[in-house]
């Protein structure tokens, strides 16, 4: 009765407004009238003057009133007082200032209102109230939209384009559910009031209709009965962001019992009696459609009745469930819950009981190849019953073992094409029949990733089953089986490849569309719920095309071994085993060049510099081989590097070490050091050899000494002569032997040449003077030097500033072990305008081990240092005396001091110690 009252309020309204505007006569001149504030407004004035009619300004404009001659708007910025109540009554018009800057923006003539209209953020929106129960927030809901210019009806209709609901159900709430009107909250009306203000805010924007529609649980209170806890948490979280309220099945305020009636096979007892007691599809059909389902067609217990018997016959309407319940309806209830009762305790064996599988029954119906698709519920299965006219129990005694396993194999390809039919009514039309309509799941990209090299498939497989029957009904021992799959073999090489090869593509776009669309989301949960489905998800019918090649190739071998030899149809199997071989050679091969070409782009995007011409679409990934080089021609001898070998190209890469590489230069300003560590990409480009420049792969012999190693001849045609590059395998994982094969052959490849030996000879490591002894003592001085990395810094510093002090040439000292080499050394330190006297001199007066290893102060330490191109006046004048004895004199130890590098390849460790001894001796003399 309160309803009724609140929509005859509706009409009351409306009637009221017409009757007050039929006697009023509008004279066709028009003028503008600014009110108060709206006066003292530029751009209010501006806008005015577009109208191209008089425009005059007044305080209250009461002195207009009367005057008939015009038909006169009133521009006021309040819709409230005594002053716009006299206006409201009388025959003029009133607009607010943001409906005369939007009709100003719009270049639109004043309209003809019979309201005031302070915005036209509603104009052309047509309203529907439904669930309200109080008249003053109806009202006052009424007249906002009337002043944003909308209008109201009180029953739906084609012109309807907003539902405005309180609750979530009802004739109007259904009918704007079925024909799609849009069903908004009441915050929606009051958020565009609030923004009346903005000559932008309009009720159609989409994004605003997205965050004002009304949740389809709304008002809400839910109990989930009989899901496993997984499930029954995530349906839960669905709830809470669907504007519904979870709770327990004892609490009198629920409204709805959602049901999983796989494993739930009789009405919960603990219910309310105003509850709808629904199935699991209701709950995912509501959050697909953005509103509330019908529960009459999810009923739990019309699904019951359904797959009980067709005697028993329990239902309840909408009246019943709104009602207390009758002593009728809970005797009906009990004998409901007695047969229930009495047909679990007689077993599941009943014909009339068509129970959802379980996994303890599905283990009776699975395949020879363990799958479902013994037990998949056919689409077309009264096409079948011929066939299985000949498959009970009584009548395969009676035919061959060859038979037998053909009509097995029809069987499973029956059931299989069902479930390439599933996917294609079930899954693929319905959401392509969505693309670009406002029910949109999936877009036509998103679409088409997931389903478009599927119809090939099933285009074939149909084909194929339609032989395979017909073979069955006109069963002959001679028919020959094998020139059915001869036959289609093209049109399955065709078809399965970019199936298979993109799969994880399309998995991976399934996932993230499940993630990221509630809607898609929850029409993959009611599509699970059919039994067309047999509660599998689609990512699991999709896996179906991958498993059923080699299941048609056991099968195949089957029928095989109980054929005879003097059969025709034997040859002509052994054809058909060997041609689905191929066709699934041919996939993983085709599957592995594809994934070679996902992985280059990886590799691409995980190199510095790396050239852009690595990727490209006739070249594909083999393999990598960690490394470190033994030569010079490269980076550096003892660098760690990567091979990344490609189908016609090496592409060599430094492997950036945390240790080394992520220490940059110290920044010194204001005396504080700090270090920084890179975040760059994890190799760093060196060089990309064509395969046609590698001349001879080198295997080097095995020694105690010289392990894993061997070397690349390059010459490319810019090149007179060749290059050695050699390298030991650091991966112990990886076979040298095997490796180098695989080099050799992509390198015979590259040049079309059948034998790959060619390319490869062993030699011992003397022959290309390659040692590896001291490999070890280079990455070995690495470490020692970084562990002295921030000693370093700290006393660096006062050095610098006395040498500074005591040259003209400014030096420029880097991190101690930034190089390897003495002409590194020397790059590094920058003397350009020094002699190489001072360089060694610089070597003894920068050991960081004199002042840890004397007691003798820091400052008498500074003043003991000479340098061999300064000298003290004082010191001249008393003929050169004053110089230090060698005892006074501070000498770096020899870890420190600079070393002359030989020109060959490698260095003893006793070749090392001379050199050094070499460097000393030439100090002492020059010093």
């Amino acid at each position: 009765m309160e309803e009724q009252s609140v929509h005859s309020s509706i009409s009351d309204i409306n009637s009221e407004e017409a009757v007050r505007s039929e006697p009023m006569i509008i004279p066709r001149k028009k003028r503008i009238c600014l009110i108060g504030a709206a006066g003292d407004d530029p751009a209010l004035g501006a806008a005015a003057q577009q109208f191209s009619v008089p425009v005059l300004k007044s305080e209250t404009g009461l002195e207009h009133i009367e005057d008939t001659s015009y038909c006169t708007y009133f521009i006021l910025k309040k819709f409230e007082g005594p002053e716009y109540d006299a206006l409201h009554k009388s025959a003029h018009r009133i607009l607010g200032p943001t409906a005369l800057l939007q009709l100003a923006e719009k270049k639109d003539s004043l309209p003809s209102i019979s309201r005031p209209m302070y915005t036209q953020a509603m104009v052309g929106t047509v309203v529907v109230f439904t669930g309200f129960r109080k008249k003053d927030e109806l009202t006052k809901l009424i007249n906002m939209i009337h002043n944003m210019g909308g209008s109201i009806r009180k029953e739906m209709g084609a012109k309807v384009t907003h539902l405005i609901a309180n609750c979530c159900g009802g004739d109007k709430y259904r009918y704007a559910v079925t024909f799609r009107v849009p069903i908004m909250s009441m915050e929606w009306v009051t958020a565009l009031w609030n923004a009346k203000d903005d000559i932008s805010s309009y009720g159609n924007n989409e994004e605003l209709i997205a965050t004002y529609k009304l949740k389809p649980f709304f008002g809400a209170k839910v109990c989930f009965f009989g899901f496993p806890d997984e499930e029954k948490r995530h349906m839960c979280e669905v709830l809470h962001q669907q504007g519904g309220e979870s709770t327990e099945i004892d609490d009198p305020n629920c409204t709805h019992v959602v049901v999983d009636e796989s494993n739930v096979n009789a009405l919960p007892d603990l219910a309310s009696v105003r509850a709808h007691i629904v199935k699991a599809e209701w709950f995912w059909t509501s959050v697909q459609n953005e509103g509330a389902a019908d529960e009459k067609e999810y009923l739990f217990e019309d699904y019951l009745e359904s797959v009980l018997s067709p005697t028993i016959s329990v239902r309840r309407d909408s009246q019943q469930a709104a009602t207390p319940s009758t002593a009728s309806t809970r005797r009906k209830r009990k004998r409901l819950a007695e047969t229930l009762s009495s047909l679990v305790q007689n077993g599941a064996d009943s014909p009339a009981l068509h129970k959802r599988r379980s996994s303890i029954s599905d283990a009776g119906h699975l395949s020879v190849s363990g799958s479902f698709l013994d037990c998949t519920t056919s689409p077309d299965k009264p096409l079948l019953d011929e066939v299985e006219a000949v498959n009970t129990d009584s009548s395969r005694k009676n035919l061959s073992p060859r038979h037998q396993v053909f009509l097995e194999l029809v069987q499973t390809e029956s059931n299989y094409v069902g479930i390439l039919s599933t996917i294609m009514t079930l899954f693929k039309s319905p959401l392509e029949d969505l693309i670009d309509t406002t029910g949109e799941l999936l877009n036509g990209t998103e679409a088409k990733i997931i389903f478009g090299n599927f119809p090939p498939i099933y285009e074939v497989h149909k084909k194929m089953l339609e032989e395979l029957r017909y073979s069955a009904t006109h069963w002959m021992e001679d028919i020959s089986i094998g020139n059915i799959f001869l036959k289609f073999a093209p049109d399955l090489v065709k078809a399965y490849p970019p199936y298979v090869n993109f799969f994880e593509n399309t998995k991976e776009m399934l996932d993230q569309c499940d993630q990221n669309k509630p809607r898609f989301h929850a029409f993959l949960k009611v599509c699970q719920t059919k039994p067309e489905c047999g509660r599998q998800s689609l990512k699991e019918l999709l896996i179906k095309p991958v498993q059923r090649l080699p299941s048609i190739s056991l099968l195949l071998n089957d029928i095989l071994k109980h054929t005879s030899k003097n059969n025709p149809d034997h040859s002509a199997l052994e054809l058909s085993i060997s041609s689905i071989k191929e066709v699934m050679t041919y996939i993983n091969e085709d599957k592995r060049k594809t994934e070679g070409q996902l992985v280059m782009f990886d590799i691409f995007n995980e190199i510095d510099n790396c050239p852009p011409h690595l990727v490209s679409s006739h070249r594909s990934f083999i393999g990598k081989c960690d490394v470190m080089e033994l030569s010079e021609g490269l980076s550096g001898r003892g660098d760690h590097l990567v091979l990344f070998l490609f189908t016609d190209t090496l592409e060599i890469c430094k492997k950036r070490s945390k240790a080394f590489n992520s220490l940059k230069s110290p920044n010194t300003a204001n005396g504080l050091h700090t270090t920084k560590l890179s975040q760059g990409k994890p190799y760093k480009h060196i060089r990309m050899l064509s395969l046609s420049t590698i001349k001879k792969v080198v295997d080097i012999r095995e020694t105690d000494e010289c392990h894993k190693v061997f070397a690349l001849m390059v010459r490319s045609n810019q090149e007179l002569k060749e290059k050695l590059f050699s390298f030991t395998i650091t991966d112990e994982e990886v076979n040298k032997t095997n490796y180098l094969r695989t080099l050799c052959r992509q390198m015979a490849n590259t040049v079309c040449k059948a034998d790959a030996d060619t390319f490869l000879i062993s030699l011992d490591s003397h022959q290309l003077e390659i040692d590896t002894s001291d490999v070890a003592l280079g990455t070995l001085s690495k470490a020692f030097k970084s562990l002295f990395h921030n000693f370093y810094l700290e006393y660096m510093d006062p050095y610098v500033f006395l040498l500074n002090s005591m040259c003209e040439t400014t030096l420029h000292v880097p991190l101690p072990f930034a190089s390897r080499t003495r002409m590194k050394v020397g790059r590094a330190f920058s003397f350009n305008k020094t002699p190489s006297k001072l360089k060694r001199a610089m070597s003894t007066m920068m050991s960081p081990f004199g002042s840890t290893n004397s007691l003798t102060p820091a400052s008498q330490q500074l003043a003991q240092m000479r340098l061999a191109s300064c000298n003290n006046i004082n010191e001249l004048g008393n003929g050169g005396s004053g110089s230090p004895s060698r005892d006074d004199v501070l000498v770096a130890p020899m870890s420190v001091q600079p070393t002359r590098k030989a020109k060959c390849s490698s260095l003893s460790m006793a070749s090392l110690r001379r050199n050094c001894s070499e460097e000393v001796m030439q100090d002492k003399s020059d010093l």
